[in-house]
């Protein structure tokens, strides 16, 4: 992919991407506004809804810091897109990993970014014909669903999603560069959430404070450990694999 096409094909991203953000927020403002005035249901006191309010914000503000800090990386220029749909973490992230992988193309490129974009956007149209269609047959599919067997299932699908993941980065995969050692980084900042945890510092609700606080944490970690050498990046390019093996085949002759 040339430069011209790199940078055009980021500038059509970006500009389309802040402007469904716009549309987006405006039709979330807009939207309550209307239903308030055909219901002439518009909140009088204010004091009770800000106090309802703070709650909230306090839980979902930092989550979404912390979610545009550490997955903007990973969706490159689909962020916009997986922003507005949500379902991050459950749905739209493992898809472009797995998008990724099976594309054999790493994040943080201009391949990455073409092939999260596609599927974000797959994901999304494939979520809401899945939500028309549970909408048509929630009344037939209702006694299924409320099953106790569907139910404790059903309880174990985010779970096992997040194992899968995790497994595929223990993997070596089919990258062009891979990072060894790289789960060192996570220790620290894996046993401080766990002293905070029993501790009683953090609890249901604080994920999103957790996660502002342990971001630069794992940053420090995987930097120290790099520059002592413990986390390193090899090249498993051909041309790399290509250059060790007439090092070797070298050294041999020598």
């Amino acid at each position: 992919m040339s430069k011209n096409s790199n940078k055009s094909f980021n500038d059509w991203a970006h500009s389309f991407g802040r402007i469904g953000t716009v549309i987006a927020l405006a039709y979330m403002i807009i939207m309550p506004v209307i239903v308030c005035t055909v219901f002439d249901c518009f909140p009088t006191d204010f004091a009770s809804v800000l106090k309802g309010s703070i709650g909230i914000f306090a839980l979902f503000v930092p989550v979404g810091i912390a979610e545009a800090i550490s997955y903007t990386p990973i969706l490159g220029s689909s962020c916009y897109l997986t922003f507005i749909t949500g379902n991050i973490m459950n749905l739209k992230l493992p898809c472009v990993m797995n998008a990724q992988k099976i594309a054999k193309v790493e994040a943080n490129t201009p391949e990455g970014d073409a092939i999260s974009l596609v599927a974000v956007a797959a994901s999304s149209i494939l979520t809401i014909i899945v939500i028309s269609l549970g909408l048509v047959f929630l009344v037939p599919l209702r006694p299924v669903l409320e099953n106790p067997t569907v139910k404790l299932a059903s309880g174990y699908m985010l779970p096992s999603m997040f194992g899968a993941l995790f497994l595929g980065i223990l993997t070596k995969g089919s990258s062009k560069t891979e990072i060894e050692n790289k789960l060192f980084s996570i220790v620290v900042p894996f046993i401080l959430v766990c002293i905070g945890i029993f501790a009683g510092v953090l609890s249901a609700g604080m994920e999103g404070i957790s996660l502002l606080f342990m971001i630069p944490v794992t940053i420090l970690c995987a930097r120290v450990l790099w520059k002592k050498g413990i986390v390193r990046v090899v090249d498993n390019s051909p041309e790399a694999q290509a250059a060790k093996a007439a090092a070797k085949a070298a050294e041999k002759a020598e």
